[in-house]
C-alpha cells in the first residue's frame, strides 16, 4: 500500500507521526510533503521524518490564501501524478485534499476545530472520510458537506500521540532554564490564521505579567513575533524546533491563545489558559466545562504557581494511535 501524508503547519507533524510510523511498521510505502511554513519542516527534520518540501504560507489575507492553494495544489497534483498513491492524509490541508481530489486519490482529512468555514468547505466535501472529535456535535459538520463521511474519535486528539509520551529534561538544559525557578511556557497568537482576527491586546499584557513572576519561554509562530520579543527583551526565545511537549510537562503554567499546545498541557496535566478571542470550539468548550482549561479574562488572574515537578503526568488518558488509523483507512474499506 502507497500512503501519502501532506503536513502544512507545525502542530500536523505531531499528530500524524504515530500514524506514519505505524504504517511503515505495517509494510506500507509512505511519502510525506510538507508546506514551509512555522516549524513544519524543522519539526520533520527532528523526528526523522523524510519529507519533500513543496510550497510556502502566502500569508493570512484570504486573496493570498486562495492563490495559495491553488498554486500548491496544483504542485502537489504535479508531485503526486503517476506515483500510484492508493491514499492521501492531511490534518486541515486543503492542499492535499484538492490535488487527490483531481488525480481520483481516496483521500482523507482530520480536524479538531470546526469553525474554520472556508478550510472544512473544502476538505469536507471533497474528501473521503472526515476524522473529528466525537466532541463536536455532527450536526456543525453536515453545512461543509461532512454527512455520512464522519469517523468520530474520542477524546483530544493529544491523547494519541502522546500516549507513549516520557518527557525529556534535556530541553532545561538546551534553553538555559534554572530547574528549581519557577517557569512559563507561552505560545503566541496565530496571527496569520483567518479564524484569529483579533488584535490580542489581553496577550500582550499576560506577557508582561508573566516576566515579572518567572521564567517564560515563548514560542513564537512567525519571524515577525519573534522580532518582537526580542525587542522587547526578558524572554527566553530558541531559535530551533525544541521538544515542546517535554517543556509543557516540565511547567508551571502554560498560557497559549491557539489550540494545540493548550491540549496538550491538559494532556500532560499541567495547568493551562487560553487567551483565544475567536469563537470557541467544542473541544475547548467542553475543556473549559470540565475545568480541564481556563479562558483568561483579566491579566489580575495570572499567578505562576510552583508545582511537584515530573515528565508528565502518571494518571494522564493515554489512547492508542491505531485507533486513529482505522479511521483515516475508512475510504479503503
Amino acid at each position: 500500500m502507497k500512503v501519502w501524508f501532506d503536513l502544512t503547519n507545525s502542530p500536523h507533524v505531531l499528530v500524524l507521526r504515530p500514524l506514519i510510523e505505524a504504517l511503515q511498521a505495517d509494510g506500507a510505502e509512505v511519502t510525506v510533503t510538507a508546506r514551509d511554513f512555522a516549524q513544519t519542516v524543522a519539526l520533520c527534520e527532528r523526528f526523522g521524518i523524510d519529507c519533500q518540501v513543496i510550497g510556502r504560507h502566502r500569508g493570512a489575507r484570504l486573496g493570498a490564501k486562495a492563490m495559495g492553494l491553488l498554486d500548491r495544489s496544483l504542485a502537489l497534483t504535479r508531485f503526486a501524478r503517476g506515483r500510484g498513491f492508493d491514499l492521501a492524509i492531511g490534518h486541515g490541508s486543503n492542499d492535499v485534499t484538492v490535488a487527490a481530489f483531481a488525480l481520483r486519490i481516496p483521500r482523507a482529512t482530520m480536524f479538531d476545530y470546526e469553525w474554520a468555514t472556508v478550510q472544512h468547505t473544502v476538505n469536507c466535501r471533497l474528501g473521503n472520510a472526515v476524522v473529528v472529535p466525537e466532541a463536536i456535535p455532527p450536526e456543525r459538520l453536515y453545512r461543509y458537506g461532512a454527512r455520512g463521511k464522519l469517523q468520530r474519535y474520542a477524546g483530544l486528539k493529544e491523547e494519541y500521540y502522546l500516549s507513549g509520551f516520557a518527557a525529556d529534561p534535556a530541553v532545561l538544559d538546551e534553553l538555559g532554564v534554572d530547574a528549581a525557578q519557577p517557569l512559563a511556557v507561552v505560545r503566541t497568537p496565530p496571527s496569520v490564521s483567518l479564524y484569529h482576527r483579533f488584535d490580542n491586546d489581553l496577550f500582550g499584557d499576560v506577557l508582561l505579567a508573566l516576566r515579572e513572576q518567572a521564567q517564560v519561554v515563548v514560542l513564537p509562530r512567525v519571524a515577525e513575533q519573534r522580532a518582537e520579543l526580542a525587542k522587547a527583551g526578558g524572554f527566553i526565545i530558541h531559535e530551533r524546533a525544541i521538544d515542546a511537549q517535554s517543556l509543557i510537562a516540565f511547567s508551571d503554567l502554560v498560557v497559549s491563545a491557539g489550540g494545540t499546545m493548550n491540549r496538550e498541557a491538559v494532556a500532560l496535566g499541567t495547568p493551562v489558559f487560553t487567551t483565544f478571542e475567536g469563537r470557541l470550539g467544542a473541544v475547548d468548550e467542553q475543556l473549559i466545562a470540565e475545568g480541564r482549561l481556563r479562558k483568561l479574562e483579566s491579566v489580575d488572574e495570572v499567578r505562576v504557581t510552583r508545582r511537584a515537578q515530573g515528565n508528565g503526568a502518571t494518571d494522564r488518558i493515554r489512547r492508542n494511535p491505531r485507533d486513529l488509523l482505522a479511521m483515516v483507512l475508512a475510504p479503503l474499506i
